[in-house]
């Protein structure tokens, strides 16, 4: 009897051990970079809305993109989202994609243009970078043209606006460490675009010149449309509104800001 008690007494004590243990698990993540919420299949490139289309304001590539916080850094749940992006570019022949082009409000990017890209084989390769929590620190006075199409914009026509010739910026990559460089020519183009995403919305905000792809590679070339000359003043910046060293964060700050007192 007193050993059949003492199993009772040490079963018992197991098993409120293990509720303990349960609980806890449950109450707090083992990992607290899990809010990513990264998903593993299914993944969609999200289409523009219409200006005053009251669908704007659920949809990620109109929402304020978070940043990329230090206990995230360095962990299979970021790697994996950069991993899934990476993927979803290829897949769709992109050369740029942000992360709220699959529905995640997070402040990354990614670029690269292949050799072999079917749809910018004319302005060369790009290499692969990341870009977590950017924000450009300079740019050129003078400024390029570009007929941007979009993975996030399919079926629509070309448009036409301007872009810093050349950039540097601030930024971290997958571990958290600072990286800071210039980008030039084409590079420099495919940052901007995806500025653009996580300032929100898409080149269909801002352009004003618009032409279907098989008009415009006619265009082209009989030389009546510049492909990537420069651009005076009077073509829209694809990043207007954005100021050169803030972060994120200060701009969707200051814009709602400057909503709020409208």
């Amino acid at each position: 009897m007193p050993k059949f008690n003492f199993l009772m007494k040490y079963y018992t004590l197991l098993l409120f051990f293990i509720f303990v243990l349960v609980s806890l698990t449950k109450c707090t993540p083992m990992n607290s970079a899990l809010t990513l919420d990264i998903p593993t299949t299914g993944i969609h490139i999200l289409q523009q809305i219409p200006s005053g289309d009251a669908a704007r304001a659920s949809s990620p590539l109109y929402l304020p993109p978070r940043s990329i916080e230090a206990k995230e850094f360095n962990t299979p749940q970021l790697q994996l989202l950069a991993d899934s992006m990476y993927a979803t570019m290829v897949r769709t022949a992109g050369v740029g994609i942000a992360a709220n082009q699959i529905g995640k409000q997070l402040q990354i990017c990614m670029i690269e243009a292949k050799a072999d890209n079917p749809r910018y084989k004319v302005l060369g390769p790009v290499e692969k970078q990341i870009f977590i929590n950017p924000r450009i620190t300079k740019v050129s006075d003078q400024r390029r043209n570009f007929w941007h199409g979009c993975l996030s914009a399919a079926g629509e026509k070309r448009g036409n606006v301007a872009t810093y010739e050349w950039i540097e910026y601030e930024c971290q990559d997958p571990k958290g460490n600072i990286q800071k460089a210039r980008l030039d020519g084409f590079a420099a183009v495919i940052f901007q675009h995806e500025l653009k995403h996580l300032m929100s919305g898409t080149y269909l905000d801002v352009a004003n010149e618009y032409l279907a792809k098989p008009e415009l590679d006619h265009q082209i070339e009989i030389g009546r449309v510049a492909f990537f000359g420069l651009a005076n003043d009077t073509l829209p910046l694809l990043i207007s509104g954005y100021q050169v060293g803030e972060t994120l964060d200060e701009y969707h700050a200051r814009q709602k800001s400057a909503s709020a007192s409208k």
